[in-house]
C-alpha cells in the first residue's frame, strides 16, 4: 500500500481538511472565509485584505453586509493569515490576481447569475483594481478603501527596527530625501536592492500610523494572524511592480467604483485617489475622503461601516448605482459628472 501522506497544515499547524480552503494553481493551499445570509443572497462581494493582514479582520465589515442580504466571501493571500506561502512574500503580485478569479469562479459556480462586487483595501485594493481590468464586464462594481495606487516615498520613513545602511541614510538626510526623490527613482533604486539583498529586511510598519485610535492599534499588535515580520525587499518590489500595472490598467477601468480614502494615511497616498478618479473610464465614481487615517473602530478607511456597506448594496440595487445615489446615515455622495467635468469630492 503507497504510505498515507501527512496533512497539509497552515502555518499555525492546523490541517487545511479541517478549514475552508482553495488550492491555487501552484498547489498552494488558500484559507478561505465564507458569510452567508440566511435567506438566497441578492449578490456576492470577495474582499481583498492588505499586505500583512488577514481577512479575517474584515469579519464585521462583511456581517453587516450580510445583513443586507450579500453573500461575502474572501480568502487569506499567498504568504499572509492561515494561507501557505513565506510570510508576506510572492513570485509575482499577478499570483494574487489569479487567486482572486479562481475564487470567484468558483463561487460564481454554485451563485450562476447573480452581480459580483470586489472590495479591497490598500494593497487589497491594487488586486481589486487589477482583477478588475484583467475581466472588463465581469464587476458590476468595485469599492476601494485606500487603495495602493502610487508608490509614497514617504512610507519609507514610517519603519520600525530598520537596516543599520536605511537608518543612517536617514539621519544623514534628515529624512526630508524622501519628499524630493522622484518615484522613478525609487524604483530603480528598489530593483537595484532586490537583485543584490532581496531578503533583506527593510524593518517593521510602525502600527501607530495605521490609525489615531489606541484600542485598534493594540488590537492589530495582538492579531496573532497579523504579520509582524520586516517587509522584505523582494515583497517590497512586487508592490512597486503592482503600483506600475495599476497605473496603466487605471484607464481601462469602466465598471461602477466607489472610493474612500482617508487623507491622513501616510502609506498609501491620497494622491492616488485623484489619480484613479481622473483616469478611471468609468461614468459612475465616486470618491469620499476622510480626516481619518487608514481605519479606527468600528470604520474601515474612515468612513462607518454601515456607510459602507449600505453604499454597497444600493449600488447594486440601483440603476445609477453609488454615484447619483445619496446613502441614508452618510453624507454628501456625488459622483463625477461624465463629459469631462472635474471630479466633486465630498468630506466627512
Amino acid at each position: 500500500m503507497p504510505e498515507e501522506r501527512p496533512p497539509r497544515l497552515t502555518p499555525q499547524n492546523v490541517p487545511y481538511q479541517d478549514l475552508p480552503h482553495l488550492v491555487n494553481a501552484d498547489g498552494q493551499h488558500l484559507f478561505c472565509r465564507y458569510w452567508r445570509p440566511l435567506s438566497a443572497p441578492r449578490a456576492l462581494v470577495f474582499v481583498s485584505h492588505g499586505a500583512g493582514e488577514h481577512c479575517g479582520r474584515y469579519d464585521e465589515l462583511a456581517q453587516m453586509l450580510v445583513g443586507l442580504g450579500l453573500l461575502v466571501f474572501a480568502h487569506d493571500h499567498v504568504g499572509h493569515g492561515q494561507s501557505e506561502g513565506e510570510r508576506m512574500v510572492v513570485s509575482d503580485f499577478h499570483v494574487f490576481i489569479r487567486d482572486v478569479l479562481q475564487h470567484v469562479d468558483a463561487v460564481q459556480k454554485d451563485y450562476p447569475g447573480l452581480p459580483v462586487f470586489l472590495l479591497g483595501h490598500s494593497m487589497g485594493g491594487a488586486i481589486c483594481i487589477l482583477t478588475a481590468a484583467e475581466r472588463p464586464g465581469h464587476f458590476s462594481g468595485m469599492v476601494l478603501i485606500s487603495p495602493l495606487v502610487v508608490a509614497n516615498p514617504e512610507s519609507a520613513t514610517l519603519f520600525k527596527d530598520p537596516p543599520k545602511i536605511l537608518e543612517e541614510v536617514f539621519q544623514l538626510t534628515g529624512r526630508t530625501i524622501v519628499s524630493w526623490m522622484p518615484a522613478s527613482l525609487w524604483v530603480f533604486a528598489a530593483k537595484v536592492l532586490n537583485l543584490v539583498l532581496p531578503n533583506m529586511s527593510l524593518g517593521r510598519i510602525d502600527s501607530s500610523v495605521l490609525s489615531r485610535n489606541k484600542t485598534e492599534v493594540d488590537i492589530y499588535n495582538t492579531d496573532p494572524l497579523v504579520c509582524r515580520a520586516g517587509l522584505k525587499v523582494c515583497f517590497g518590489n512586487q508592490l512597486l511592480n503592482a503600483v506600475s500595472r495599476v497605473e496603466r490598467a487605471l484607464p481601462k477601468l469602466t465598471l461602477p467604483f466607489l472610493l474612500l480614502q482617508g487623507s491622513a494615511d501616510r502609506l498609501c497616498n491620497s494622491r492616488g485617489a485623484y489619480l484613479l478618479m481622473e483616469s478611471a473610464k468609468s461614468q459612475d465614481k465616486t470618491l469620499k475622503v476622510s480626516s481619518c487615517h487608514r481605519s479606527a473602530s468600528g470604520r474601515v478607511g474612515g468612513l462607518p461601516l454601515g456607510g459602507v456597506s449600505r453604499a454597497l448594496v444600493r449600488h447594486q440595487l440601483v440603476v445609477h448605482s453609488l454615484g447619483s445615489t445619496r446613502v441614508s446615515g452618510t453624507t454628501g455622495w456625488q459622483s463625477v459628472v461624465p463629459g469631462g467635468e472635474a471630479p466633486r469630492v465630498s468630506s466627512l
